[in-house]
């Protein structure tokens, strides 16, 4: 019994020695080596308490990796796979919502560099950013050029 917690605290300490991982994340991964009810729980309330798991720390985590490359929606969409909290989570949407348009630009001019010519090419770098989690008004903005009121 006393083996168990130590095992279940080990396992958690690996996974987030490798990155951050939100509390939710690591109930789904070590769930199948709890042998005794409760002891999971214990383990990882243990661990957040001597602040190993933030809530925090996983939020900005995602930021940085993602944000540069990607959408709201899609960032939003991996905080809640990763089982953040709705007031975070808000919180981090509000962050990216004013650089919202200069992302999108930058991944746009990346990959095409180029306003579409057609309509054709205009639905796949449409479909490219709304991918992305990029909003269709951001998507529309970028593929109708208007940069210029954003440089300023």
């Amino acid at each position: 019994m006393a083996f168990n917690a130590p095992s279940l605290k080990g396992r958690a300490l690996r996974l987030l020695s490798q990155r951050e991982h939100s509390r939710a994340e690591l109930e789904r991964k070590l769930a199948k080596y709890e042998e005794e009810p409760g002891t999971l729980a214990a383990a990882l309330d243990e661990l957040a308490a001597k602040d190993f798991i933030s809530e925090a720390r996983v939020v900005e985590s995602v930021l940085h990796q993602r944000a540069s490359r990607m959408g709201a929606a899609r960032v939003r969409q991996e905080l809640q796979a990763k089982g953040i909290g709705d007031a975070a989570m808000a919180q981090a949407l509000a962050q990216l919502k004013d650089t919202e348009q200069a992302r999108a630009r930058e991944v746009w001019r990346k990959r095409f560099d180029d306003l579409p010519r057609d309509a054709t090419e205009r639905a796949r770098q449409m479909r490219f950013l709304l991918a992305r989690g990029f909003s269709g008004a951001i998507a529309s903005r970028v593929l109708r050029g208007g940069f210029e009121d954003d440089d300023a």
